[in-house]
């Protein structure tokens, strides 16, 4: 799962955690060298770095969690199927003549429970990332999914679906091929269905292509996910792109860093803020690090969660399903004026 043997990709906020983590691996190595007991002050050191560790990720602000949800090593869709499910068939296309590989899907079982499940996926390299088309799903992803998630309301199988995209791809084919088509037909279908669906943001929730595969009766998000209706980047330069060029090139950007910043604060982007909107029914705890610091109890924590779902999703009849989902997305945006 998510390459945890490959050589740590660092954010910046990381870097002093890495510095006193080799320093503690420097100082082992001397001692053990030279004979020389000091096993008092390596346990000081290593004291230090849990309390710098707690101190770094219990403070991070929406655009370091946002450069947490972008990781390369983050676990992606395929990662936790893998690592959550019985058994696991992938299935292709869309019966149009497409098959997106930026959107995976298929059925499985989940603790001997057959399930189909679904979502975007990045690639890990640059490569892959090109192959997948960084997760951004074109119209022919969001009918597959649409198809395998008839699929599923035919044979009365929950539907597990997994965000993680910065946006629909929005290339000029992607429109010729009716994105905006393919998006608005999955947003009224997935009303319709009489099985229970259950989505999580596991990274990067994008606008609309996010919610092509977003409806649910349960939405959960990852710790360091985010989820938004545009990019702090795409916000930043709508709002302030004048700000930027206002100031010499040298600083340019700087200012633009600080700009973005701002813009991820005032989104209301993160797990916390939108379970503080009513947005999101469930936040899931990641391990200190991120999900990728230790993927495989990230998964343990996906599989736990949505199994609790569902057995109390599975216990309701499908009109009263239905009903309970267009209510829980009618109350979403209601407000009051003081």
């Amino acid at each position: 799962m998510a390459g945890n043997e490959k050589k740590p990709f660092l954010l910046e906020f990381e870097k002093p955690l890495a510095e006193l983590q080799e320093r503690i691996e420097r100082i082992r190595e001397l001692a053990e060298e030279s004979s020389v007991d000091i096993s008092s002050q390596i346990r000081q050191l290593e004291t230090k770095y849990v309390q710098l560790r707690d101190e770094i990720f219990s403070s991070l602000t929406p655009a370091q969690r946002l450069q947490l949800a972008r990781h390369p090593r983050r676990p992606s869709t395929l990662d936790y199927i893998q690592a959550i499910c019985d058994e696991w068939i992938e299935l292709h296309g869309d019966r149009r003549g497409k098959d997106d590989p930026a959107l995976v899907g298929g059925v499985g079982k989940l603790a001997g429970i057959p399930v189909v499940l679904l979502g975007h996926q990045k690639g890990r390299d640059t490569k892959d990332n090109v192959a997948r088309n960084f997760g951004m799903a074109a119209p022919g992803g969001y009918r597959k999914a649409m198809r395998l998630m008839e699929h599923a309301n035919r044979f009365g199988m929950p539907i597990i679906s997994f965000i993680d995209t910065p946006g629909a791809w929005a290339g000029l084919e992607a429109e010729e091929l009716g994105q905006g088509e393919a998006i608005a037909y999955n947003l009224r279908e997935m009303f319709r269905l009489d099985v229970p669906i259950i989505c999580t943001v596991i990274g990067e929730g994008g606008s609309g292509g996010a919610l092509g595969i977003g409806v649910s009766d349960r939405l959960m998000m990852f710790e360091h996910a985010v989820y938004y209706v545009a990019s702090p980047e795409a916000c930043a330069s709508i709002l302030w792109k004048d700000a930027v060029k206002s100031v010499p090139a040298s600083a340019q950007a700087a200012e633009a860093l600080r700009i973005n910043s701002q813009a991820a604060e005032a989104l209301k982007i993160t797990a916390k803020d939108l379970k503080n909107l009513g947005i999101l029914d469930q936040i899931l705890p990641e391990p200190l690090g991120g999900a990728h610091a230790d993927s495989i109890r990230a998964a343990e924590v996906l599989k736990d969660a949505i199994l609790k779902n569902l057995q109390q999703l599975q216990l309701l009849p499908s009109a009263e399903l239905r009903s309970l989902r267009y209510d829980k997305f009618r109350q979403m945006g209601i407000f009051t004026e003081g």
